[in-house]
């Protein structure tokens, strides 16, 4: 069984896509409560391992998915986050369109690292085995036009999305290239997720349906 901490659609897409079908348990963790204990000084990579890892743990510990420490069955559950370094800052979802206005005016143009950290447990047979790892891929972004970014951010899409945009969905008429995995930018590196897998003594294949 695989369990995916996140109410993203589209990483349950690119996982379905991928050949394997998870159980979805959404985390309720405070995000911004984490963020600001974290040191000032934390490295973007660490910053997004550590909601990562808070989200996995958070769902980890629910009456529903502690349960499944007894199956003989595999079970891993993975949390995840991305956000986008822009600069020397790290930006998430902007919930507002004044800040998502804002932000895309600079990043048309420009280039940015999203950056997305990946938390795996192990839960079959109570080996509490985990391991933890972030994905970056350079996003280079079309040098749009004022009024391809107010109707983009009229669409609403861009609101609710780590560095306000996609790249499989409106957003990926405005990216221009990427650098990287496309998966990663999507919400969940299929490539690190399968090393993450094995460093739980498990195959990705395990998965597969």
């Amino acid at each position: 069984m695989f369990v995916l901490a996140s109410a993203s659609p589209a990483r349950l897409r690119v996982l379905r896509a991928a050949g394997v079908d998870p159980v979805v348990q959404v985390s309720d963790v405070d995000e911004d409560a984490i963020l600001d204990a974290l040191p000032a000084a934390t490295p973007a990579t660490e910053v997004v391992s550590a909601l990562a890892r808070a989200k996995a743990e958070s769902v980890a510990a629910t009456p529903e998915i502690a349960a499944l420490a007894d199956r003989s069955a595999p079970v891993v559950l993975i949390g995840c986050d991305s956000m986008l370094h822009l600069g020397d800052r790290l930006l998430g979802k902007p919930h507002t369109p004044e800040r998502a206005l804002e932000q895309w005016r600079e990043m048309r143009g420009a280039q940015a690292d999203l950056l997305t950290g990946h938390h795996l447990m192990r839960l079959d047979g109570g080996s509490g085995a985990h391991a933890t790892g972030t994905s970056s891929t350079t996003v280079r972004f079309a040098d749009a036009t004022d009024e391809v970014i107010r109707q983009y951010v009229a669409s609403g899409e861009p609101l609710g999305v780590a560095g306000a945009f996609t790249l499989d969905g409106l957003g990926g008429w405005l990216v221009a290239g990427i650098d990287g995995d496309p998966s990663s930018v999507i919400g969940i590196g299929l490539p690190l997720v399968r090393g993450l897998i094995e460093r739980v003594g498990l195959s990705v294949t395990d998965f597969w349906h």
